[in-house]
């Protein structure tokens, strides 16, 4: 663990407000290729739509549509337009326009009656979730695009990264800037604590993650190195005294803020990059998301993972890569977005997809659920948000088909490795397993049961 640098106090605050965060000697002074490939259509002068797909076929698993982007004429349509997500689903929804580039970061706050946002046109804006007009664009606001904001609890202050290596503060009832620091790196991502006391940021090109005390402006941990490759997210634990990261290098860690100490590292945790990751209210799960098309939750609170991997993996609800989760507040349902530009909703007990939102057109870069579990905000790439009413979720007749083919998929454990494993039993099913079907091809490949077999076909 590295102590923090003396030059991070607040100490060295310049005339201006502005905490300068100076880098180390050794530190190159250019742009990592993590981050050229994460700011691909986040600028105002786009790169061709050749070039772009050339670079994001290394990183994602995800084919690319080879058509031009969305025009301008998306981002114009009206506030008030509600409508039905399609024919089987019935999920009505709400288009919110006013930003001009890419939205890339969405919230509710304010017990669900307001809305934030951060966009690549290097703006935050708090929105009225009733009528869908904006309230506020907070002012002084950054020259670059805006990668990701938060909010407290409490909803009293907002926090946002940006491509122009700051990270601010405001005040959310005046709009006011509270305060503002400057890395000499890009910021990868960005959080507020729940309780409001600290702000995490994920650096870019030392790999490490930036912790620092929000009211008083200085630094309480700083760590680098802390992946091996670049941070993607990074996020607190309800209680305000875990960090949880994730990487590149395919790597979860979980960081002590009170001991100052990696409290556990998952290897190779996910098939490729780690895109996103978030604590259920308990703190005693945690999900991540994957460019491998996956999510998984894991048990960082009792451990199993270690003999066991992750509790669920949920898969075959994105076709491409998954950007981004968030857990609704009873941990009773996931909602993730991808890159295939759908909305999926989880049922996290039973582990499947209850329905997928379509719509957008373009990439899903964040998501988020209300407190009541009645709405469903979606940030997309395509310059809008999406507000979806899914209070009568459980009465559409395509979740009901979901469930009716569910209902015969049970979990068990393994009895020869202990893994969870599902299985499908029906009424008129006589075949009965207890082991996965890695145990039980083990099994059949082996010797003695080779044996048996030739027994078997020597006595008839």
């Amino acid at each position: 663990m590295a102590s923090p640098p003396d030059s991070r106090k607040a100490s060295d605050e310049d005339p201006q407000g502005i905490l300068a965060v100076p880098s180390r000697e050794h530190w190159l002074r250019r742009l990592p290729w993590a981050s050229a490939a994460k700011a691909v259509g986040r600028f105002k002068m786009s790169l061709p739509a050749l070039r772009r797909d050339r670079l994001l076929a290394s990183l994602d698993p995800l084919v690319l549509n080879k058509g031009p982007p969305p025009s301008a004429q998306h981002a114009m349509l009206p506030q008030a337009l509600w409508g039905d997500q399609e024919p089987l689903s019935k999920i009505p929804f709400k288009i919110l326009s006013g930003h001009e580039h890419v939205v890339s970061s969405c919230h509710f706050c304010v017990n669900d009656t307001k809305l934030l946002s951060g966009s690549y046109d290097c703006t935050v804006k708090l929105w009225d979730a009733v009528d869908g007009s904006v309230i506020r664009d907070f002012e002084q606001r950054p020259k670059a695009p805006v990668l990701e904001c938060s909010i407290t609890a409490d909803s009293r202050r907002i926090v946002a990264a940006s491509y122009d290596k700051t990270v601010r503060a405001w005040d959310l009832e005046t709009g006011q800037l509270l305060w503002k620091i400057r890395h000499d790196t890009f910021i990868a991502s960005c959080k507020f604590s729940p309780d409001g006391k600290y702000v995490v940021s994920g650096l870019d090109s030392d790999r490490g993650i930036y912790i620092m005390d929000a009211e008083n402006i200085t630094t309480v941990t700083y760590i680098e190195g802390h992946h091996r490759r670049s941070i993607m997210a990074c996020c607190f634990d309800p209680d305000s005294q875990r960090v949880a990261s994730v990487s590149l290098d395919r790597c979860i860690k979980i960081w002590d803020v009170t001991s100052q100490a990696t409290l556990l590292t998952i290897t190779r945790a996910h098939d490729d990059a780690i895109s996103n990751c978030c604590f259920t209210f308990s703190g005693h799960f945690l999900c991540t998301a994957s460019w491998d098309k996956t999510l998984k939750i894991w048990n960082v609170y009792a451990g199993d993972f270690r003999n066991r991997g992750a509790c669920v993996t949920l898969m075959q609800g994105h076709e491409g890569s998954v950007s981004s989760c968030c857990f609704a507040r009873d941990s009773s349902c996931l909602i993730s977005g991808g890159f295939d530009k759908t909305v999926a909703i989880w049922d996290v007990a039973e582990g499947y997809r209850k329905l997928s939102l379509k719509g957008h057109n373009d990439w899903v870069m964040d998501v988020a659920i209300s407190n009541d579990k009645k709405w469903i905000l979606s940030a997309s790439k395509d310059r809008t948000m999406r507000l979806w009413n899914i209070e009568e979720i459980d009465q559409i007749p395509l979740v009901i088909k979901y469930k009716k083919n569910m209902m015969g998929l049970k979990m068990k454990q393994c009895e020869g490795c202990d893994r969870s494993f599902s299985t499908f039993e029906s009424d008129g099913s006589s075949e009965i397993f207890t082991k996965c079907v890695f145990c039980r091809r083990e099994a059949r490949d082996s010797p003695l049961e080779t044996l048996l077999s030739l027994e078997e076909e020597s006595k008839d």
